[in-house]
């Protein structure tokens, strides 16, 4: 028998209609309320309009990119490269383009999720998720499962720059090569590890560190591999490290300047800072410029991503370059089967150093009031 929209209600334990609120979502639903619908809906195999059949033997012309600020330079590289690639009819010409929507969801997990039940009920041909994971496991899970069921009715879904499904689940190397899921991952505890590095042998040992927001997966990864750089080139430095290190409240302009701000509070000493993204960085520069140090004869500055203006800002930006726009190619192509899956369904994207006139030696000893 099929099931109905009164079962997954009944599952959730809501009305009937907070069910179709909740798939619908063109209505405000309480978060905890959302996650419990959806979770019954993953439990029931429930499939909107149509029996789940449907669902395997038609899918439309749509590629659904998932983004969690369009504004964001990161995410607009990744998105464009995604749709270039859908734009383009490649080797089976116009018949073989795809139409690419570009969906913000605001960094909201809800939003995740309600944007997947939008594209299961468009019958969405691929999707891409981009950017880096909510570390929650309830979210994890539910978000796990809708993807291995939209991938096992026909649905590709390519995660890009992002953590296999695996490791999203609770593991940390998972791959995805049995989930029908594609990973090009980035390596972010390498980026991490070699910007440390350059600090070091450049002589810093009063190292700040201006982190992204503690609930994503980009940030952990990026602070892993700093304190791996330390453990292995100073371990004397690891036991002040959480003492150098400010958590932001995101990827944005302002964490960064109230992070330097905290820093040179905690540590006056201060002769370099790494920050969670170059947008992040450009806060920190903004802030340590505020406070009459200039960069980088009093505090070295280094960022992450290698976005487009941080070779133009003066000084020139030192960050990790991560091929945003190969990377988004990358996963427009496998999202439309034109590449076959790397092995083990995870690929990863190195990120490599690019030192310039940002970072520099550490200066005399100073004092500062």
């Amino acid at each position: 028998m099929a099931v109905t929209l009164a079962d997954v209600a009944t599952r959730a334990g809501v009305s009937a209609a907070t069910v179709s609120r909740v798939l619908s979502g063109n209505y405000p639903v309480a978060g905890a309320t959302r996650t419990r619908v959806l979770r019954a809906v993953e439990e029931l195999q429930y499939v909107v309009n149509g029996p789940a059949s449907a669902l395997a033997a038609a899918t439309s012309d749509l590629v659904g990119v998932l983004v969690n600020d369009i504004a964001d330079p990161f995410f607009g590289i990744i998105a464009s490269a995604v749709q270039s690639e859908t734009g383009d009819g490649g080797p089976g010409g116009a018949g073989s383009r795809k139409l690419a929507v570009v969906c913000n969801t605001g960094g909201s997990p809800e939003g995740e999720l309600t944007y997947l039940t939008l594209l299961q009920r468009q019958r969405a041909a691929a999707v891409v998720l981009t950017g880096g994971a909510v570390e929650d496991e309830e979210h994890s899970e539910v978000l796990t499962t809708r993807l291995r069921r939209l991938a096992a009715g026909g649905t590709r879904i390519v995660l890009c720059g992002r953590p296999p499904l695996d490791a999203e689940a609770g593991g940390d190397s998972g791959a995805g090569g049995d989930t029908g899921v594609v990973t090009v991952a980035f390596d972010n505890r390498g980026g991490g590890r070699r910007l440390t590095e350059h600090l070091l042998a450049l002589g810093h040992r009063h190292i700040g560190y201006v982190a992204g927001p503690a609930e994503r997966t980009t940030t952990r990864h990026r602070l892993e591999g700093h304190r791996l750089a330390l453990r292995e080139g100073a371990p004397e430095l690891l036991a002040r490290a959480e003492r150098f290190t400010v958590h932001g409240g995101a990827y944005d302009r302002s964490s960064g300047y109230d992070g330097a701000l905290e820093l040179l509070r905690r540590v006056p000493e201060l002769t370099a800072v790494l920050a969670a993204n170059d947008t992040v960085a450009l806060g920190v520069c903004a802030a340590l410029r505020d406070q009459g140090l200039r960069i980088p004869e009093d505090v070295s500055v280094a960022g992450f991503d290698d976005l487009p203006f941080s070779a133009d800002v003066s000084p020139a930006l030192t960050t990790v370059r991560i091929p945003l726009h190969d990377a988004g190619a990358q996963a427009g192509r496998l999202a439309l089967g034109r590449e076959s899956p790397p092995p083990g369904g995870v690929a990863t994207v190195r990120c490599d150093l690019m030192a310039r006139a940002s970072t520099a030696p550490p200066g005399a000893a100073r004092t500062r009031s």
